[in-house]
């Protein structure tokens, strides 16, 4: 609880005085309304890391695929939409898309490498990664698009400023998934089974724990969380396969700010990334530097927090 709450003050003073510094002389809606685009934006950076943080504490597998397969997701539900099929069900079929491949690459491909060392695991992610971006980049030519959702029409006033229900939708559902994520983890057994893989998985072979079953599950809620992050994302920001395909890029840096471990450091740590992101924008000196935002942010979060800590993507696999 004292980390989460230094973690709280430390993220909450840095967005606070980024603020009033670039907004100095500016109107104070038009400030707000970067702050909540960086919100709903830092969202997705964490419900990407969340996502990233979980399939590693399982298995091992630092996924570098995340945005990839959030971004065939979304594509195939943009189409199944411009095919007609009715939006409600393009959508559960993107996800279930997202899952599937999660699925199909953690129980087809990672198990040949269960025994290589953290990095070969990553790099053949991002092999999947670049296999998924070339067939996109072959189904769907590079026309401007539009991902919508009805909550894009429907707003509500907050402190003077419109939001809306699809940011809001963001939000919540970044709070929610790091909420009940961490209740399953500590309170059902096949939460218990992970945090035990991510121990020991030696060890929990051999006291029982049905390892492919734990790693399935695994990769199925990672995929589900990936799918769901790049349908906002092409609705939020911009729908084209290579953006959304490295927005694993900043994910990453919000999964390192949790130190690959704690899910609420994670999502403060995305929360920031994307305010200070969004809050950059409104000047002309920093605006150019908004790429490399994130992992500068990263690199402040872990020097600042885990001093006698050490990183590391190593570990018994």
């Amino acid at each position: 609880m004292r980390d989460l709450l230094q973690s709280l003050a430390l993220s909450g003073a840095a967005c606070l005085g980024l603020a009033v510094w670039l907004g100095w002389g500016k109107p104070v809606p038009v400030v707000g309304m970067f702050v909540v685009s960086g919100l709903a934006v830092g969202s997705l950076y964490a419900l990407g890391g969340i996502g990233l943080v979980l399939l590693y504490r399982a298995t091992g597998v630092l996924n570098l695929a995340a945005g990839a397969i959030g971004m065939a997701g979304v594509m195939l539900a943009w189409q199944l939409v411009q095919w007609g099929l009715p939006a409600p069900l393009a959508w559960a079929l993107g996800l279930g898309l997202s899952v599937a491949l999660a699925v199909g690459y953690g129980r087809g491909i990672a198990p040949r490498m269960e025994w290589r060392e953290p990095v070969v695991k990553a790099v053949a992610s991002l092999g999947f990664a670049l296999v998924l971006l070339g067939a996109a980049s072959f189904l769907w030519s590079d026309d401007p698009r539009k991902f919508e959702l009805p909550t894009d029409k429907t707003a509500v006033m907050i402190l003077g400023l419109r939001v809306t229900l699809t940011r809001l939708l963001v939000i919540g559902f970044a709070i929610l998934a790091v909420v009940l994520i961490t209740l399953g983890l500590n309170r059902t057994r096949i939460g218990l089974q992970m945090r035990a893989l991510a121990g020991n998985r030696r060890l929990s072979a051999l006291i029982g724990v049905q390892v492919a079953r734990v790693e399935t599950v695994a990769w199925a809620l990672s995929g589900l969380l990936f799918g769901f992050t790049g349908l906002m994302f092409g609705d939020l920001v911009r729908l084209e396969p290579a953006v959304i395909t490295f927005l694993v890029i900043p994910c990453i840096a919000a999964a390192i700010a949790g130190r690959m471990q704690s899910l609420p450091d994670v999502l403060l740590g995305g929360l920031a990334m994307g305010v200070i992101e969004s809050l950059l924008t409104l000047s002309d000196l920093f605006k150019t530097i908004r790429p490399v935002a994130p992992f500068v942010i990263a690199v402040l979060v872990l020097v600042a927090m885990n001093r006698g800590r050490r990183l590391t993507f190593a570990g018994e696999d």
